[in-house]
């Protein structure tokens, strides 16, 4: 039989101890020892106390339930629609006992959208825990789905819809998670806080409008969690859980060159198409330099098990291998890793004219440049335009490049992921892959907060690869069950000093 805090207090607390007959006065030496202990008792969780078990099958019924709810608003962007998200969302706090602000709506004007905000209350003894997402998704054409994407559909151990695994499936385990810890009364020395903004998807304006208008919320933030994890589940079986420590920084730029237009029959030098052309093939043969950045360091180093022989050797230790003519060869072919060991440039779009017969007055294309988080933006630009060296190729930056994004492994939260990684697969390991793509935590990570992308899923590759942004986008049952138990456990371990592993 457990007591409550309060008896035990009271047996070491009270000077006296009663019984039938006779009351016993403890010396007083030994009444500031059982006062101490008592304080020891009375900061430790006691069994049978406030904190209540958590039903997990019920939890997941509960969850699958909302999720499938949540996809069934549209919030495809354009136009985006985030505000009735938004609102779903508050009415499920509400009723959890949460207080929920919504934020920026007059920003996003009318129904466009709103940035929502709530917070689980610890003692503050620590830094808090951010838990942020998106409420957009992509578009979705019915005609290619096999369940409306936009209807919540539960059939065959699936929930079929826009935004299942980009990213409304991941909000709601970041939900059902604070909640159950809610529920549960586990002690909390860091506050959780809920986030959930607006316009991911196209131009990133709910986070940006968030840190600007709303930094004092998250001065006391210490680490924050949200899309960009990248687990390698195949066939069944899970190789290692991924955790984003680092991204690419988007660095798009539409380049032009004048000319003077004229009738196609008659070639001319001014024609601005051929002087477009070589400047794009000057860009396509160049090579940019290859160079690890810590986190990519890692990634290689955790996957080298995975391999045998020469290849082992070669990953664990990437620097030198890139030196090494076959290494770097195979290493290279693979269009993952030469895209996180370098800066990028693609070649994605042209424009000249629209009628085979004239010479148009200008020609352009875009070209879609990713940077490491370690580079200079303006260097990098200055060196593309010392490889076209043509003063008539006019550089126009078409998005503005984030802040460097690349956040610490030597911490309490890394490390709890990856006590709890560890309780689930005892073979698999934590590792750092590189997101090649374009997230909201550059925005967050500018404010100093540690930023990590993570996702608590074991989805099939081929699930990820065809439905995120794609068709028949779809999230297990059983994963949704697992990813609020998974990171439920995350945010307990988070709330003490993790061991190192």
């Amino acid at each position: 039989m457990f007591r409550s805090r309060s008896a035990i207090a009271a047996v070491f607390q009270g000077v006296s101890i009663s019984c039938p007959t006779t009351v016993l006065r403890a010396p007083r030496p030994m009444n500031r020892l059982l006062a101490s202990a008592a304080a020891l008792l009375l900061a430790v969780p006691v069994a049978g106390s406030a904190q209540q078990p958590i039903d997990w099958d019920a939890l997941q019924r509960e969850t699958v339930q909302i999720i499938a709810d949540y996809m069934k608003i549209n919030t495809t962007n354009p136009p985006g629609n985030e505000l009735d998200g938004a609102l779903f969302l508050k009415r499920i706090l509400e009723r959890e006992g949460f207080e929920v602000q919504l934020f920026d709506t007059a920003e996003f004007r009318g129904r466009r959208g709103a940035n929502l905000y709530t917070r689980l209350k610890g003692n503050g003894s620590r830094k808090a825990i951010a838990l942020v997402h998106h409420i957009d998704v992509v578009p979705a054409d019915p005609r290619y789905w096999s369940a409306d994407p936009f209807a919540g559909a539960i059939k065959d151990g699936f929930i079929y819809g826009r935004g299942a695994l980009d990213m409304k499936g991941e909000g709601i385990t970041h939900l059902m998670a604070m909640i159950a810890l809610k529920r549960s009364g586990v002690p909390l020395t860091r506050d959780i806080v809920f986030i959930a903004n607006t316009d991911e998807e196209l131009g990133s304006l709910g986070a940006i409008v968030f840190v600007q208008r709303h930094a004092d919320l998250l001065k006391d933030v210490e680490f924050l969690v949200t899309e960009g994890g990248d687990n390698s589940f195949k066939n069944g079986k899970l190789e290692y859980y991924g955790v984003g420590v680092a991204e690419k920084r988007t660095f798009w730029q539409h380049i032009t060159v004048k000319g003077t237009p004229s009738h196609g029959s008659r070639p001319t030098k001014a024609n601005p198409v051929p002087r477009l052309v070589r400047a794009l093939n000057k860009l396509a043969a160049y090579e940019t330099p290859l160079h690890p950045t810590p986190g990519v360091r890692k990634f290689f180093k955790d996957i080298s098990v995975t391999y045998q022989g020469e290849q082992r050797k070669w990953l664990a230790n990437i620097d030198s291998a890139i030196k090494v003519p076959k290494a770097k060869e195979w290493i290279l072919s693979d269009v993952y890793w030469n895209a996180i060991l370098r800066n990028t440039i693609s070649l994605t779009g042209l424009q000249g004219s629209n009628k085979t017969n004239v010479i148009p007055a200008e020609a352009g294309a875009d070209i879609d440049i990713r940077l490491l988080p370690d580079t200079d933006p303006e260097a990098f630009l200055e060196t593309l335009k010392k490889v076209v060296n043509d003063t008539g190729v006019v550089w126009t930056a078409q998005l503005a490049p984030k802040a460097p994004l690349e956040s610490p492994t030597d911490n309490d939260f890394f490390r709890a992921i990856e006590r709890a990684a560890r309780e689930r697969d005892p073979k698999a390991f934590v590792t750092t892959p590189m997101l090649t793509g374009a997230t909201d935590r550059p925005t967050y990570r500018a404010l100093g907060i540690a930023t990590y992308g993570f996702d608590p899923f074991k989805v099939e590759a081929s699930d990820a690869q065809r439905g995120v942004h794609g068709n028949d986008e779809r999230i297990s049952v059983e994963n949704m069950g697992f990813g609020v138990k998974f990171l439920y456990d995350i945010l307990r371990y988070a709330q003490t000093d993790a061991p190192r592993p």
